[in-house]
């Protein structure tokens, strides 16, 4: 008999259910907040609102495509973290009502985990062990994936995530939130070597990019002084410089780490990974490195609760359930 699983991902600003039957997608329900754009950022509190005003309705919708009824649910997989906390309560506590109400059991998830996971919703998927580097605008990590529920942080950022470098240094040109996209877009048409920025290194496998926010806004600074129509005039070699950059900082460490530790099944997952030129350069190392790669579809690497319910199935098929004390954590560690 299929088991059939919800899934519910809230833990920033994307509302989003899906069906997973026997480990596949009948459907992913993603309602995004535009409302944080005017601000610059996410605000949390409006958030969380948010995901109050809208958790049922797409529920509902996830049921509907699915052609799942609600009492044919086998179990509920939620995000218990990392993320925002207030927008993690509602989901966590929709997910305990369900869990209360239709008897069937919680499975707690670790957001990053599922980044990672997403890649076993299609094929083709990695093969054991995959070193699999794991970028959003809250995290940049290099996992080291030993299997579905076995995975180790072999280096990560010591500050600042590189898909918040993008959306900061995205708001000095002049770029509404979030900006990443629109940098990608404009570096196409760009000269990467036009201007030279920084390339911070940190011991081991670890990232920082806290100084390439830092030097970017001083450079700005500078030429501002004697052309006020800079940033203007240089927009996209602007953007495919800092790109460049940026790009280049994430695959030092990522070809240092695979080659020292023999890996060459080599992925990449998060909200960043939509990055065309960061799909590109993977997708370049395979020859050179010898490398098999994995990139999830797009509408899979940004926040979504399919990656949530797929890594929900396989704790499903081990017995790895969570009882009615787990509580969302904003700082979730693997």
């Amino acid at each position: 008999m299929a088991s059939n699983i919800i899934a519910l991902e809230s833990s920033c600003d994307e509302t989003s259910a899906s069906i997973i039957q026997d480990g596949k997608v009948l459907s992913n329900t993603i309602l995004s907040q535009s409302i944080h754009e005017i601000y610059g950022g996410v605000v949390p509190e409006l958030a969380s609102r948010a995901h109050q005003q809208h958790i049922i309705s797409v529920v509902n919708q996830a049921l509907k495509e699915a052609g799942v009824s609600i009492n044919e649910l086998d179990a509920i997989a939620v995000t218990q973290g990392p993320g925002l906390l207030g927008a993690l309560l509602v989901g966590i506590s929709f997910a305990k009502g369900l869990s209360i109400a239709k008897n069937i059991p919680l499975i707690s998830v670790n957001h990053m985990q599922a980044h990672i996971l997403a890649h076993f919703i299609d094929e083709p998927r990695p093969n054991f062990p995959f070193l699999c580097l794991t970028i959003s605008g809250g995290h940049t990590q290099l996992v080291l994936v030993k299997n579905h529920l076995d995975m180790k942080v072999l280096g990560e950022t010591q500050d600042d995530a590189v898909g918040e470098a993008f959306d900061k240094i995205g708001k000095m040109l002049g770029f509404p939130y979030p900006s990443g996209y629109l940098i990608d877009e404009h570096a196409k048409a760009g000269d990467p070597e036009k201007f030279k920025f920084p390339l911070t290194s940190m011991p081991g496998y670890n990232y920082s990019f806290s100084g390439i926010k830092t030097a970017m806004l001083y450079f700005l600074r500078d030429q501002l002084k004697d052309d006020s129509s800079f940033i203007e005039k240089n927009l996209n070699d602007l953007c495919a410089s800092i790109q460049h950059t940026l790009i280049a900082m994430l695959m030092e460490k990522l070809i240092l780490c695979a080659n020292e530790n023999g890996i060459k099944d080599i992925a990449i997952a998060g909200g960043v990974a939509a990055n065309s030129q960061i799909r590109n350069f993977v997708r370049g190392f395979s020859d050179q490195y010898n490398w098999k790669t994995y990139i999830p579809k797009l509408e899979y690497c940004t926040d979504n609760a399919a990656m949530i319910g797929i890594a929900g199935y396989y704790k499903y098929l081990q017995g790895v359930f969570s009882d009615l004390t787990v509580i969302p954590d904003a700082r979730l560690k693997f």
